[in-house]
């Protein structure tokens, strides 16, 4: 490959990287993030006259307040990533796969920025979630439709999908790097809004890709495909009504919801698990980490009014300077657990970008990750109910989400290879954003909705048993559905 290939593979995989960098951070911040945007409205409730202990419990993980806000962030910003992605991947067809790609990265990383400089309220973070969402979602369809049509050669195409797309494991990698070093050194970074919460530097942290694509941008082609359909008047106006004509309804249906059950797996279980160890009755290490981390903050803050000859900070204050130490002490171990997750997705990216230049059947290839996925995820979920107050078994904990990570994150490779394969040029970049937005995005994500919905206002372990019962339905769908999966007809991309 020359110079020009290369970045477009370079750009390419900084956008898959940060793609998932931007998905994943949700389940790593939301507990200190509701905590902190909700202590307004806590004392509004206890101004109004309701009892301390009834305020807080409403706001408290698997709380009435809690859960509907939970739900509220995983599942809003999908819902409008799908909406507005499935526009996008309109908008890939029509406009072209770079220019939508630039705009669609430099929409997520300055939104993920503003929501960390600026929210100071829920819905404010929800409106620049949305942001991000539909960045994220608009971006992954104009990519895997640019790489696919620049690289024409099959097997070349094949390790070139294969290999950017696992950048979205570093990314996911990345994001549990950057909170565990927001949560490290909050109190050495510039404060926002009065206060060091590592949630708002892990939010702002992904404005990064802007930075290169700034660079890299005007040396980047256009598909030489879907230009010289655009420059001949070839190019047909993309229709999602096409995508359910006669020739293509099996494929846009069945790769939809099977799309739907990879990422159901990943919603519905595997981004539980941060909230499941860190809820206040979680596991018993974490507990006694914060507990520690609470305690230590507040003789600190009084030994400093001290040193300095101060009176001693107000109970109120120092309540909320121990809050955030103990919120970010159990950020440091959960962002350690995601990156276990995250080393094995990337090993699952890998092996997939090694096995599918070789395994021809696309159905053969999907399956060897997602019935492992349909068994391992549902018994390790319902293994960790029963675990949450054993010393010692967060060791266990990291090996299990690793392989759980494995098997589901690989199955994300495995779309952006496939789908190339199955539409039309004129339909590529819509067939892709309804399969990856109303399949993935939104019936996917759907899967952490009803996960927090029905074990709402229970203890933890019912959390962490509907997950595995989410997961293990959505797995199930997926693998029964693979009988029906087209495979493609020939090896390259032309109509």
């Amino acid at each position: 490959m020359g110079l020009t290939k290369w970045l477009i593979c370079i750009i390419a995989s900084i956008g898959f990287a940060f793609d998932i960098y931007e998905l994943l951070m949700l389940p790593l911040i939301i507990k200190p993030v509701i905590a902190s945007l909700s202590a307004p409205l806590v004392q509004e409730l206890i101004a109004g006259g309701m009892a301390v202990p009834e305020a807080n419990a409403l706001w408290a993980p698997g709380g009435e307040m809690y859960v509907k806000w939970a739900r509220v962030l995983f599942f809003v910003p999908a819902l409008a990533g799908g909406v507005f992605g499935l526009l996008g991947g309109y908008l890939t067809d029509y406009f072209g796969r770079r220019r939508v790609l630039t705009y669609s990265i430099l929409l997520y990383a300055f939104a993920a920025f503003a929501a960390g400089s600026f929210a100071q309220t829920l819905p404010q973070l929800l409106f620049f979630r949305c942001l991000v969402f539909i960045g994220v979602c608009v971006e992954f369809v104009a990519a895997v439709a640019w790489l696919a049509e620049i690289f024409t050669d099959p097997k070349q195409r094949e390790k070139v999908l294969g290999y950017t797309q696992a950048f979205s494991s570093i990314g996911g990698l990345l994001v549990a790097v950057a909170n565990y070093y927001a949560a490290t050194y909050a109190l050495s970074l510039p404060e926002i809004h009065g206060g060091h919460e590592a949630w708002r530097y892990t939010l702002i942290s992904g404005v990064i890709p802007a930075l290169p694509l700034i660079l890299i941008r005007p040396f980047l082609p256009e598909s030489p495909s879907w230009a010289k359909k655009k420059a001949s008047g070839t190019l047909r106006r993309p229709s999602i009504r096409e995508l359910f004509s006669p020739e293509l309804a099996r494929t846009t249906i069945v790769t939809t919801l099977i799309f739907a059950a990879s990422y159901g797996i990943a919603f519905g279980a595997i981004q539980q698990l941060p909230q499941i160890l860190a809820w206040p009755r979680g596991h018993v290490e974490i507990k006694a980490i914060a507990n520690a981390a609470e305690e230590a903050a507040k003789t600190a803050a009084i030994a400093t009014a001290q040193r300095e000859g101060k009176e001693a900070p107000a109970p109120g204050l120092l309540t909320k300077i121990g809050k955030q130490a103990g919120g970010n002490a159990s950020d440091k171990v959960t962002s350690t657990i995601t990156k276990w997750q995250e080393i094995g997705g990337l090993v699952g990216r890998l092996i997939f970008a090694i096995l599918a230049v070789w395994i021809v059947s696309r159905r053969a290839m999907l399956r060897l990750f997602m019935i492992p996925a349909m068994i391992f995820v549902p018994l390790y979920f319902w293994w960790i109910a029963s675990t949450l107050e054993t010393e010692g078994s967060l060791a266990m904990i990291k090996w299990g989400v690793f392989v759980a990570g494995l098997f589901t994150v690989a199955q994300f490779s495995f779309w952006g290879n496939y789908i190339p394969l199955v539409f039309p040029v004129h339909l590529r970049g819509t067939g892709e954003s309804f399969a990856a937005n109303i399949g993935g995005r939104i019936l996917g994500t759907a899967a952490a909705f009803i996960t927090l919905t029905l074990s709402a206002g229970q203890p933890v372990t019912a959390l962490a048993k509907y997950a595995a019962i989410v997961a293990g339905t959505y797995a199930l769908i997926g693998v029964i559905l693979t009988f029906w999966l087209p495979e493609p007809k020939e090896e390259h991309l032309e109509e």
